[in-house]
């Protein structure tokens, strides 16, 4: 329980936070421009889905993972961070019923324990949460070491999701598929997978300025951009939905309207056209090229 060995140290003597910031803050890492460079045609070009072949596998898997943390306490200037993480797999398959596949979550303490004063050490240290520090040069300035905690509990968000989806890769059906919220280069095993596929719903990062980046983010509906290669990562593209259809509810979008559209009930479940993009580029590209599952990023 939390409030068992967050009461342990303020009772050992840690000061209790007085500002507490958002628990739910955004990732920092990728508000940046990144760079790209083009795995298909010279110039980023925007091309048609529509005529693409729904695949129809017999299940789809989507993968997802939140994290929450709280500053508790501060052994001297050194802050306490209560951080959370938890996954889950959500299924759905021919009964269209969704069903959850999959689940983990971890409770951790993020601090320096050297820069703690002995009873507080001592009381994290036998309260029964998992301790993770920082480095050590982000101690000594609060703002910085707090943000310090937050990456290391991005770090441990990401372990826990590659962790929960290669668990589900290795009792993956021949005809289902794995979708996971985010990148799969993190993971050997999901890069080579001919069934997992990465989207990104967001982006933080941008790959490209002027006329590229204008044409990226204001893809039609139906469309995608040419493959790319950002720089340090696997190879992706935009599309803007329908992409994906897991429930219901289908990420995809009304032309014209920007609203959400739903797939039919009697519908099975399926995956359009994720693998467009991998079998029409593939044949263009140079054949030393490699590519793993795509990565699709919609807006």
């Amino acid at each position: 329980m939390a409030g068992s060995w967050v009461d342990a140290i303020l009772a050992a003597g840690a000061v209790p936070a007085s500002y507490v910031p958002d628990a739910s803050a955004g990732r920092t890492d990728v508000e940046e421009f990144t760079g790209a460079d083009l795995v298909e045609d010279a110039e980023l070009r925007t091309r048609s889905v529509a005529d693409a072949r729904p695949l129809s596998p017999g299940a789809v898997g989507f993968l997802d993972g939140i994290e929450q943390w709280r500053v508790v306490g501060y052994g001297g200037v050194t802050p306490i961070v209560r951080g959370y993480v938890a996954a889950a797999v959500r299924r759905r398959g021919p009964d269209r019923r969704l069903r959850t596949g999959s689940e983990q979550s971890r409770e951790l303490a993020i601090t320096r324990l050297e820069s703690l004063a002995a009873p507080v050490r001592r009381a994290l240290e036998t309260g029964g949460v998992d301790v993770v520090e920082f480095a050590a040069e982000d101690g000594g300035q609060p703002a910085r070491a707090i943000q310090a905690a937050r990456r290391e509990l991005e770090r441990a968000r990401l372990a826990l999701e590659r962790e929960l989806a290669e668990r589900c890769l290795a009792g993956l059906g021949p005809d289902e598929w794995l979708v996971v919220d985010g990148v799969l280069s993190d993971s050997v095993a999901l890069s080579a997978h001919p069934r997992a596929v990465g989207v990104i719903k967001s982006h933080g990062a941008q790959y490209f300025e002027g006329a590229e980046l204008e044409r990226a983010l204001t893809l039609p509906a139906g469309h995608r951009t040419s493959v790319f290669e950002p720089r340090g990562a696997a190879c992706d593209l935009f599309l803007v939905p329908p992409v994906l259809a897991l429930g219901r509810q289908r990420p995809a979008v009304r032309p014209g309207t920007g609203r959400s559209a739903r797939a039919p009930r009697h519908a099975r479940p399926r995956l359009c056209p994720v693998g467009v993009a991998r079998a029409r580029a593939v044949p263009a590209l140079d054949a030393r090229r490699t590519l793993g599952p795509p990565v699709v990023s919609y807006t």
